[in-house]
């Protein structure tokens, strides 16, 4: 693999799309974009992660600015050789770190990619890079699963998450470290082949806290794009907070 891709390199990327063919239909696509298009209002939006374009492209087509950070260049790739995706613009590097120039109406991170950042350090980090990118009133938007630990077997730590004939997938936790580690098994022609890639889970409480110390308010959180209430029960949430005046 190449290292300067992460774990998203040109085999990966080539393949993103179809494995992922159940976040590109528009009834997953298009509440997002009705979201992030209104907190957008007339300004700009800072996608981090913006992989091959999924909420990029269609929120450019409403008229939304978007640049985007990427850490792999061959999802930036595969991005911009799709209709549209020269017009956006994509800076290459750790969106935890990674500045770009002007300030941002919104700030999106999606389909729980916040857990690439593997350390609560740069989790913390990549809070106080998308304020410093946020004019005042501006929000940052978090899609992000809330930690399965409920489902895990008495004294396991490995879940499944897809059994089918071509692809297995399955995760492990630690609960000490609250690290965590895709397994992901495809099979043809009889053989299988191994890949991992490492994350680290994250609580709406402890986010809310980082967003604290980036000076981010919670302004909202729901349990899906079309604003259902959140609650204990919820798989997911929808977090947006919004960038106090006094911040920088």
């Amino acid at each position: 693999m190449d290292n300067k891709d992460g774990y998203f390199d040109e085999q990966t990327a080539a393949r993103y799309d179809e494995l992922s063919a159940d976040m590109f239909e528009p009834a997953a696509v298009d509440p997002v974009v009705e979201v992030l298009a209104k907190l957008a209002g007339g300004g700009r939006a800072l996608e981090l992660g913006i992989g091959t374009g999924r909420i990029a492209l269609p929120l450019a087509a409403r008229g939304v600015p978007v640049h985007g950070i990427e850490l792999s260049r061959a999802m930036a790739a595969h991005l911009r050789a799709k209709p549209g995706g020269e017009a956006i613009g994509v800076t290459i590097g750790d969106f935890a770190t990674t500045r770009v120039e002007g300030r941002f109406s919104v700030a999106y991170l999606v389909f729980n990619t916040i857990m690439n950042l593997t350390t609560q350090e740069a989790q913390v980090a990549c809070f106080r890079n998308v304020a410093a990118h946020l004019q005042p009133g501006g929000c940052f938007v978090i899609e992000q699963r809330v930690p399965e630990l409920r489902r895990l077997p008495a004294g396991g730590n490995v879940l499944p998450w897809q059994m089918g004939p071509d692809r297995w997938v399955l995760y492990s936790y630690d609960i000490a470290t609250q690290a965590m580690r895709g397994h992901y098994v495809e099979f043809a022609d009889g053989r299988g082949e191994y890949s991992t890639i490492p994350f680290r889970y994250v609580w709406p409480a402890e986010l809310d806290l980082m967003a604290q110390l980036a000076g981010l308010r919670l302004r909202d959180r729901w349990s899906g794009w079309t604003g259902e209430a959140f609650t204990s029960d919820s798989p997911k949430h929808v977090s947006i907070w919004e960038k106090l005046a006094r911040s920088t």
